[in-house]
């Protein structure tokens, strides 16, 4: 969530008054960061994740689990005792707790950054696991913080946090279901939250098709929704047709904004790397929503839907009905195809491979921004990146910084750049900082224990290091892309559902040796070949001097020898495990670049045993020998004695499933179906916790 700004919000009537200048200024403070950052070059592979936990309180005598609202509280006590410890684990620095949207969650990071080495990817989980253990430790006996993405019940009829607030007082949401009281109570939030209703001139109206099981109602029409409450104008909107037949309804952005996701940032060497890794990851967003997906329930209801991404997309949806296209254009300047939460909508890269039919989505941009942008030597792709980004307006507005000193600032840049929640997003680096440009992977759902959060992450970070040295080429149209994303949401996506990818992946005429697809990372790599195992080394294996941050001009080269075939040609549709495990002998997979590049870097045994146990997680969750956290839960529920087959997570199945989250991940509750047989919790026999990095 990042540092909270201390002023006073405008309401959406001023702040109106003032996009424009916000939007102008945006763009300045965007052009001195370009013009004084465009060049730099060398940075080091630094990376982090963001996780996010909610605290859940129990009751055990009534048997029931709900939402523990002492955000601030924790907050200000896990501060106070992370300022007086001297490190964490392994010497590595003091972890960093943040507010979230939901008074009930936490976020945390590393204290400092990860570096290029395979030793700090060894030490991811330990540092997942103790700043999860300090979060437990100072949090009441009866909370835990827990990794679940949604809340089974968060906005059922009666009693879902705690303490207990009616959702009649709904100021800033005017929701039917959820409380003010439910969200960090910085002003920042509220307004946030208010100013999209505003600007939507109505509530957000959330959508999710019921999953019918066998004793659920057809058709199924939600009868926990109020239909003669009066307290706000909005009030009548669901049975007016914001809700729909069959499907779960929700209608405020605490829905979701009030989610939890594990996000990577990596920083990239130069401009031109980012540029290269953010395209090539683009089309993997999709691939790892559905391998992670852990959201089957919401408001009580079981959804047909296994992941979060829709429920986000609505609960920020702020276009007013002429950028919906409801209504002709009159005020507004743009039809908006999508929310500002949403999928990539352009490629970036200056890659010769980048060609034009890729970027098919025809997104709307602002062209006086994009001209200014061209006329300030920026290029075409990124010009349309940030014009496009700038179409939106800003919804929070401080009236102590109005006016910036744009050289100095880019506040007003980051107001509407940070808005547009993408499951990529492409840093600059802010002034005056030491950081340079990194990329944002923001589509993964979390996962319940930190084995599988830092498995996760050490894919992606191997990934993208994959992608650099050997000049991979994920391209396929963006509007491929969009479907893919549709199809990730799916239930049970991840084993039936067929996802849209490259055919081939390698440059043209690239000769080498390559690891079988799915297998283990354990094949011998002469030492002449490997790199140094404290960095995570990006070096093209072919002759010539590619440093890292140079153009990859043998790859380039290459490719622009390609005799190019139709774009339809390039790609097909795969399965998950075929994209991740590799198909036949000409597709690799994911895992088999991963595995083909670990193998380019020196690393003894026991460390590349260490980083197997990880990968082969991703394997075998592709494969589907292990449930994703989505399934396991469905199955959990099917199973329970309480389950009425009726679609319904009732009060007694929620308490019981967010206990056994807990226990699975303390290691107490064994489940061989999702999690590798040697998994090792967090909770010693004796009771007491296990030291991270045991």
């Amino acid at each position: 969530m990042g540092l909270l700004a201390i002023g006073t919000p405008l309401t959406w009537e001023e702040a109106f008054k003032y996009a424009d200048h916000v939007r102008y200024h945006g763009i300045t403070q965007l052009l001195n960061i370009w013009n004084r950052y465009k060049t730099r070059a060398g940075d080091k592979l630094y990376w982090g994740d963001e996780i996010e936990y909610m605290v859940v309180a129990f009751d055990d005598e009534d048997r029931d689990a709900r939402l523990s609202l002492r955000q601030t509280e924790i907050l200000n006590k896990l501060g106070s005792v992370c300022d007086d410890l001297p490190s964490g684990p392994k010497n590595t620095a003091v972890p960093v707790f943040h507010p979230e949207y939901g008074r009930f969650m936490l976020e945390s990071t590393p204290g400092e950054p990860y570096n290029g080495s395979v030793n700090d990817l060894l030490s991811v989980e330990c540092n997942m696991r103790f700043r999860r253990a300090m979060a437990r430790k100072h949090l009441k006996p009866n909370e835990l913080p827990v990794t679940v993405t949604s809340f089974p019940r968060l906005g059922v009829p009666g009693v879902f946090t705690d303490p207990y607030y009616e959702p009649a007082g709904a100021l800033a949401s005017h929701s039917l279901f959820l409380p003010d009281e439910i969200t960090n109570p910085h002003i920042r939030f509220p307004t946030l939250t208010a100013n999209i209703r505003k600007r939507r001139g109505s509530k957000v109206a959330i959508n999710l098709p019921i999953y019918f099981d066998t004793n659920t109602p057809r058709p199924f029409i939600d009868p926990t929704i109020p239909k003669d409450r009066g307290i706000y104008p909005e009030d009548a909107e669901a049975q007016n047709g914001a809700a729909l037949q069959d499907h779960i309804y929700m209608d405020a952005m605490g829905f979701g904004m009030g989610c939890c996701c594990l996000q990577i940032t990596f920083q990239a060497c130069s401009v031109e790397e980012a540029r290269r890794v953010y395209d090539a990851l683009v089309p993997v967003t999709s691939v790892m929503l559905a391998l992670t997906a852990a959201s089957p329930f919401w408001r009580g209801y079981i959804a047909d839907v296994d992941c979060r991404w829709n429920v986000i997309s609505g609960a920020v949806d702020d276009r007013n009905e002429e950028e919906r296209g409801l209504k002709p254009l009159t005020n507004a300047k743009f039809q908006i195809p999508k929310s500002r939460y949403s999928s990539v909508d352009n490629y970036l890269s200056r890659d010769p491979r980048n060609r034009p039919e890729y970027n098919d989505l025809n997104a709307p941009y602002d062209k006086d921004i994009y001209n200014r942008l061209l006329e300030n030597g920026m290029d075409d792709l990124l010009a349309k990146h940030f014009a496009h980004l700038f179409i939106r307006d800003p919804l929070v507005i401080f009236s102590e910084t109005i006016d910036q000193n744009d050289e100095m600032m880019s506040d007003h840049f980051e107001n509407i750049q940070s808005t547009n929640w993408q499951t990529l997003r492409f840093k600059p680096p802010p002034p005056n900082s030491t950081m340079g440009w990194r990329v944002e992977f923001r589509s993964m759902e979390v996962q319940m224990t930190d084995f599988e959060n830092a498995a996760f992450s050490i894919f992606i970070v191997l990934l993208s290091r994959a992608i650099l040295t050997f000049g991979l080429n994920f391209y396929i149209p963006i509007t491929k892309v969009e479907e893919n994303v549709e199809r990730a949401q799916k239930r049970g996506a991840s084993k039936n559902s067929k996802f849209w990818f490259r055919r081939s992946v390698y440059p043209p005429g690239e000769e080498r040796v390559r690891v079988p697809p799915g297998a283990d990372v354990d094949l011998p790599t002469p030492p002449s070949e490997r790199a140094d195992e404290d960095d995570l080394a990006v070096r093209p294996r072919h002759k010539g001097d590619c440093g890292r941050c140079k153009t990859h001009s043998a790859f380039l080269d290459a490719s622009s020898r390609e005799t190019l075939r139709p774009v339809e040609e390039e790609y097909e549709e795969m399965t998950i495990n075929e994209i991740i495990n590799g198909k036949g002998t000409d597709f690799p997979g994911l895992l088999g670049v991963v595995n083909e590049y670990v193998n380019t870097l020196d690393v003894e045994y026991v460390k590349r045993k260490g980083l197997r146990k990880y990968l082969n997680l991703i394997k075998h969750r592709a494969d589907g020998t292990l449930l994703t956290a989505a399934t396991w839960m469905r199955q959990f529920v099917d199973k329970h004695p309480a389950y009425k087959h009726d679609s319904v997570i009732t009060k007694e199945v929620n308490y019981d499933l967010i206990k056994a989250v807990d226990a699975i991940e303390k290691g107490t509750l064994k489940a061989p179906d999702f999690l590798p047989s040697d998994y090792v919790g967090s909770l010693q026999d004796d009771g007491g916790y296990l030291h991270p990095c045991t």
